[in-house]
């Protein structure tokens, strides 16, 4: 954060009583966990703070301390619409578009209120009044906490924000594994856990609760698998019925995308799900070196994300769209196999 970002954040800061803290639509554990450390810091401080979702998100993650206070766009959206007017200030965390929220975005896009966005994803929109984006950051999470640093917070962490936090870092890295986890991500999770993060227990709570259900699914997810030898690349099918069957529910497949990468020689993994409700095939993206799959899904299938971890979508059949996947990857026959 630049020093002219840090002074127009402290005079924003001093003008506002009333403050929304937004993440994307689908939030993951770094959108929740970002936005509720920070929720609780600012409310510490003595603002008054909302968290709003545009949607629900895994039961896996509503245990963090304060998730029982988030409000939905879809299931509160008067409520949420009426928080937003009366704001003096926003903060939009992990996303860097407003139209990374659905629907809620409409809503953003008309307010008269200033933005402050902290997000580490690259090709940040530019309506915000600050804008901290680092793209080589392992998580918004960490971000968060290096914002409490700029004001002067760190004395004031607190056990609430640092297992929202810590849980954040934690999921986005993958558990420390992805390359964006550094030193300094580490030095970071000392400091949670000497301020109340008990890692056992987060770890324990996010990745050890699962449903028998969502374990029969990421049966199916395995079973369906199919490995591309001839480009260091794997995909997974789950099909409606599939879902269906194993009485799926949001976050279920969670994770399933980077089971192919443990497999020695696969640099590039997908995994194709069919979403009837809304017309589409979601798709989630991962890689290992240096092939992006960024670029991938922005040149391909409406999206985007990091280098080695994004999400797209397609509007094609399940079946139609694992054929469009297929024939792109002969172009990317030689950069995929130099990173395998």
């Amino acid at each position: 954060m630049t020093e002219k970002q840090l002074q127009s954040t402290i005079q924003l800061l001093k003008v506002s009583k009333r403050i929304v803290i937004i993440g994307h639509k689908n939030p993951d554990g770094d959108a929740v966990g970002s936005c509720l450390g920070l929720y609780f810091f600012l409310k510490n401080r003595g603002y008054e703070v909302n968290v709003i979702m545009p949607n629900d998100y895994p039961d896996f993650l509503k245990w963090l301390p304060g998730s029982d206070e988030i409000l939905q766009f879809e299931r509160q959206h008067d409520a949420v619409v009426d928080t937003c007017q009366q704001a003096d200030l926003i903060f939009t965390l992990d996303f860097n578009a407003l139209n990374r929220t659905g629907g809620f975005g409409e809503v953003l896009e008309s307010l008269d209120v200033p933005f402050i966005m902290i997000d580490h994803h690259p090709q940040p929109d530019e309506y915000a009044a600050v804008t901290y984006s680092d793209t080589s950051m392992s998580s918004t999470a960490e971000m968060v906490f290096h914002f409490i640093d700029y004001l002067d917070g760190l004395a004031e962490l607190s056990p609430e924000i640092a297992t929202n936090l810590y849980a954040g870092i934690l999921t986005d890295t993958g558990s420390f594994r992805f390359p964006a986890t550094s030193a300094t991500t580490h030095q970071v999770i000392a400091q949670l856990i000497e301020a109340g993060a008990n890692n056992s227990l987060i770890h324990q709570e996010i990745y050890d609760t699962q449903s028998p259900d969502r374990m029969k699914l990421l049966g199916v997810a395995l079973n369906n698998m199919v490995l591309l030898p001839d480009y260091s690349a794997a995909y997974i099918t789950l099909s409606q019925e599939e879902l269906d069957r194993c009485q799926f529910k949001k976050g279920d497949t969670e994770g399933f995308v980077n089971y192919p990468l443990s497999i020695k020689g696969v640099v590039f993994s997908v995994i194709f799900i069919e979403n009837k409700q809304e017309g589409i095939i979601k798709m989630s993206l991962r890689s290992k070196g240096n092939f992006s799959v960024n670029d991938f899904a922005r040149n391909y299938f409406h999206g985007g994300g990091h280098t080695n971890a994004a999400g797209g979508r397609s509007s094609l059949s399940l079946e139609d769209t694992v054929k469009e996947f297929i024939s792109i990857l002969p172009s990317y026959k030689n950069a995929l196999n130099h990173d395998s």
